[in-house]
């Protein structure tokens, strides 16, 4: 089912790519000497004032201001799923290093293609004005658009599953729920109860750029740059003497790594408070 959720947002791309080459919510310029008017685009006039295109005259130099962090911080919310790497191989038909190397490769470029993409078109597209939530900006007319909210709906529905289940089985291991007692009523009612938590915590939440941006600078960062590190230097250390060379040398680099997540998260964590 997760692959019905891809189709989803490779549909949005496209959509987006067409609205945008396509000068749909293009800003209009008024006639100046030697030069005609250019007209606003089909949806631009259907956009509400706070999400229309808004672009400034910094170019580049926009990339070294502390709010990149704030970028670098929802990114790193589109691979929060680490924990579900071992299941994943454990379920993988003929389960050889070799070709969970290949589904991991696979998967990541898939997903980078699919964040670039829309990333970048959702942002040439209405540069400072994108909302958080990019269909927000545009116009509940657009019946192309429509269908990508459709569409997302779609992905989310079909994907969530995948995030929630190791989720779910984090917190039973945190409170300490024996495997042989896990059954599908105790699964079940856990479920439940998770999502009914969830659930009335996104019905006050509005500004999801708010919730990408903080989740990314602290559970985020956790979970790619720092657990990791430590988890690599505890199973070295644990080695002792069979450890290679190799491994040792890169505990300093693992450990390096480390630190910065937790630089990183610091300062978008800050950052993302103070969009509040």
């Amino acid at each position: 089912f997760s692959l019905v959720g891809v189709a989803g947002m490779f549909y949005t791309a496209v959509a987006m790519a067409i609205r945008y080459l396509g000068g749909s919510y293009k800003l209009g310029t008024a006639a100046v000497k030697g030069s005609k008017a250019v007209p606003a685009g089909k949806y631009f006039a259907d956009v509400a004032a706070n999400y229309q295109p808004q672009f400034g005259n910094l170019g580049a130099s926009a990339a070294l201001s502390p709010n990149t962090f704030i970028l670098i911080c929802m990114l790193s919310t589109a691979y929060m799923a680490h924990f579900n790497a071992p299941k994943f191989f454990i379920e993988l038909k003929d389960n050889t290093i070799k070709r969970y190397n290949t589904v991991v490769g696979t998967s990541f470029g898939i997903s980078v293609f699919l964040f670039a993409v829309i990333g970048a078109f959702g942002f040439l597209t209405f540069g400072s004005a994108s909302s958080g939530l990019i269909l927000n900006n545009y116009s509940n007319k657009d019946v192309l658009m429509s269908l990508s909210r459709v569409a997302v709906a779609i992905s989310i529905v079909f994907s969530f599953p995948l995030a929630f289940v190791g989720a779910r089985d984090g917190w039973l291991d945190v409170l300490k729920v024996p495997v042989e007692k896990r059954t599908n009523s105790v699964l079940n009612k856990t479920t439940v109860a998770i999502l009914s938590v969830i659930t009335l915590i996104a019905t006050q939440l509005k500004e999801l750029a708010f919730i990408m941006s903080f989740a990314g600078a602290t559970l985020g960062n956790a979970l790619i740059y720092v657990y990791p590190a430590l988890m690599f230097r505890s199973a070295v250390k644990n080695m002792g003497e069979k450890a290679s060379k190799g491994l040792k040398r890169e505990v300093p680099f693992a450990m390096f790594s480390a630190g910065l997540g937790c630089v990183m998260g610091a300062i978008g964590a800050k950052m993302a408070l103070g969009m509040l």
